[in-house]
C-alpha cells in the first residue's frame, strides 16, 4: 500500500506540477485576450442576466438559468472556500491569496468558454432530457477522430467525482460536526446518505431546486459574518491588503507557528487550491449549464462565469482576509481549523459554529452538485441505463467516506482532478475559435439592434 501511495503521489506531484499550472492559467489568458477581457467587463451584464434567470423563460433546457448556476456553485462552494483558502495561506503564506484572485480573474473567461460550448454542443438523451459537458463538446465540436479524448475526460470525472465530490466532503462535515458539536463520525455519515438520497430521487430539478435555495442563502449568512469580523479587525485590514500583494513577489519569513514560504510556494498553492475552489478549467461546471432552460450560448455563458467571481473573488477573498487580518495564520493550524479559529477570534463562542455550520451545509451542497456530474460522465460512458446503479453507489460511498481515513483517496481524486483538466483544456483552446466566433456575432447583433 505504501508504494502505491508513493507511486500516486509522484503522479500527483507531476501533473500539479509547473506545466498544468501554467497551463490552466495561460488557457485562462488566452480565452480573455481572445475575448478582449469581456467576462470581466460585462460582470454586470452577467448579473442581471443570473436575475432574469430566475424562470426558465425558454423551453429548451431541463432548469432555469438561475438554478443551473446555483448547481454549478453549489459543487464549487464547499470545503474549498473554508479549508482550501486556509491550507493556500498556511503552505503559501498571505500572497497565496493574490494568485488565487488572478486565477480567478483568467478564470472567468474560461467559465464562460466553457458554458457557450456546453450549451452549443449539448444533446437530448434517450429520456429527453438536455446533457452537455465537455464529453459533448469534445465529440460533438472536435469530431469523431477525438472522441477518445471525450471518454477519458468523462471516465476521469466520473471517478473522482467519488473523491472531491463525496468522499472527501463527507469526511470533512464528519470531523467539523465531530469537533463543534460531539457528533459521531458515523452518525453524519448515516444524516449525510438520507438527505442526499431524499435530493437524488429527484434528478436535476430537485438538485437545482435545493441548490436555489441552500446555496444563496448560506453564502449570503457566510458573507456577513465575514464582514462582521473583518469590521471587528477594520484596523489590521491594510496591513492584510500588503501582505497579501507583497508576498505575491517576496518571500515570507518564518513567524510563531508559520514556516516562512518562498514565493513559488505562493504561487503553486494559490494557483492549485484557487482552482481546486472554483474549478475553472477542470470540466465540471459546464456539465450544469448544459441543462439550462436557454436558446442563447452567450447568455448562459455570462451566468456561468459568475460562479467563478462570486466563489473566489468573493468568498475566497473574505476567508482570507478573515484568516490574515485575525493574526491566526502565524498559529501554526491549518485548514478548516485555521479558518475556524480565525473566526473565533474576532466572534468568541459564536465563530467556530459558524464556520461549522457553513462547512456542513456547502459539502452537503457539493455532494449533490457532484453527484449530477458524476451522472452525466456515466450517462455518456455507458447510457441512461447505468444512471441509477451509479446513485447507488453514490449515496452508499457517503457513510464511508465519513468514516475512513481519507489520506490515499484525498491523494487520488486530486490528482485525477487533473487529469480531467487535460482533456478539457485542450478542448477549449481547439474550439476557442467557435467561442470567439459566437461571442462576436452575439454583441454585434445587440450593437445593430442597439443603433435601429
Amino acid at each position: 500500500m505504501e508504494a502505491f501511495e508513493s507511486f500516486i503521489s509522484s503522479i500527483n506531484a507531476l501533473v500539479w506540477g509547473p506545466p498544468m499550472l501554467v497551463m490552466i492559467l495561460g488557457v485562462g489568458l488566452f480565452l480573455s485576450i481572445g475575448l478582449k477581457l469581456m467576462p470581466v467587463l460585462k460582470l454586470r451584464a452577467g448579473f442581471q442576466l443570473m436575475w432574469k434567470g430566475r424562470t426558465g423563460a425558454e423551453s429548451e433546457g431541463e432548469i432555469p438559468p438561475f438554478q443551473a448556476l446555483m448547481t454549478a456553485l453549489s459543487a464549487t462552494v464547499g470545503t474549498g472556500n473554508i479549508a482550501g483558502v486556509a491550507t493556500a495561506v498556511f503552505l503559501g503564506g498571505p500572497g497565496a491569496l493574490f494568485w488565487m484572485w488572478l486565477t480567478a480573474l483568467v478564470g472567468m473567461a474560461t467559465k464562460y468558454s466553457e458554458a457557450v460550448l456546453a450549451v452549443r454542443f449539448r444533446e437530448v438523451d434517450e429520456r429527453g432530457a438536455y446533457t452537455g459537458g465537455p464529453m459533448y463538446y469534445i465529440r460533438n465540436g472536435l469530431g469523431k477522430k477525438w472522441a477518445w479524448l471525450g471518454v477519458l475526460f468523462a471516465i476521469f470525472a466520473a471517478v473522482a467525482a467519488f473523491g472531491i465530490g463525496n468522499t472527501v466532503q463527507a469526511n470533512s462535515v464528519a470531523d467539523v460536526l465531530e469537533t463543534n458539536f460531539n457528533l459521531p463520525h458515523w452518525v453524519t455519515g448515516l444524516v449525510l446518505m438520507v438527505l442526499v438520497g431524499l435530493v437524488l430521487i429527484g434528478g436535476i430539478k430537485r438538485i437545482g431546486q435545493v441548490a436555489s435555495t441552500l446555496v444563496p442563502s448560506m453564502a449570503i449568512a457566510y458573507i456577513l459574518v465575514g464582514l462582521m469580523v473583518l469590521a471587528i479587525n477594520a484596523e489590521q485590514i491594510p496591513n492584510a491588503i500588503a501582505m497579501v500583494f507583497t508576498h505575491a513577489f517576496s518571500p515570507v519569513a518564518a513567524e510563531g507557528g508559520f514556516a516562512g514560504a518562498a514565493v513559488w510556494a505562493a504561487v503553486r498553492f494559490g494557483v492549485a487550491r484557487g482552482i481546486f475552489s472554483n474549478e475553472a478549467g477542470l470540466g465540471s461546471a459546464p456539465i450544469a449549464h448544459a441543462a439550462a432552460q436557454t436558446k442563447n450560448p452567450i447568455n448562459q455563458g455570462m451566468v456561468a462565469m459568475l460562479g467563478t467571481f462570486i466563489d473566489t473573488i468573493i468568498v475566497c477573498s473574505i476567508t482570507g482576509l478573515v484568516i490574515i487580518s485575525s493574526g491566526a495564520w502565524t498559529s501554526g493550524e491549518t485548514g478548516a481549523a485555521l479558518t475556524s479559529l480565525a473566526f473565533e477570534t474576532g466572534l468568541p463562542g459564536f465563530g467556530n459554529y459558524v464556520v461549522a455550520i457553513s462547512l456542513a451545509i456547502f459539502a452537503f451542497t457539493t455532494i449533490i452538485g457532484w453527484s449530477f456530474y458524476g451522472e452525466r460522465c456515466i450517462e455518456f460512458l455507458f447510457g441512461v441505463k447505468a444512471i441509477v446503479p451509479y446513485r447507488v453507489i453514490w449515496i452508499l460511498a457517503i457513510p464511508v467516506g465519513a468514516t475512513i481515513n481519507l489520506g490515499l483517496i484525498w491523494l487520488i481524486a486530486d490528482t485525477l482532478n487533473a487529469m480531467m483538466a487535460l482533456p478539457n483544456l485542450v478542448a477549449l483552446l481547439l474550439l476557442s475559435p467557435v467561442v470567439f466566433k459566437l461571442t462576436r456575432e452575439h454583441f454585434e447583433k445587440e450593437r445593430s439592434v442597439g443603433v435601429s
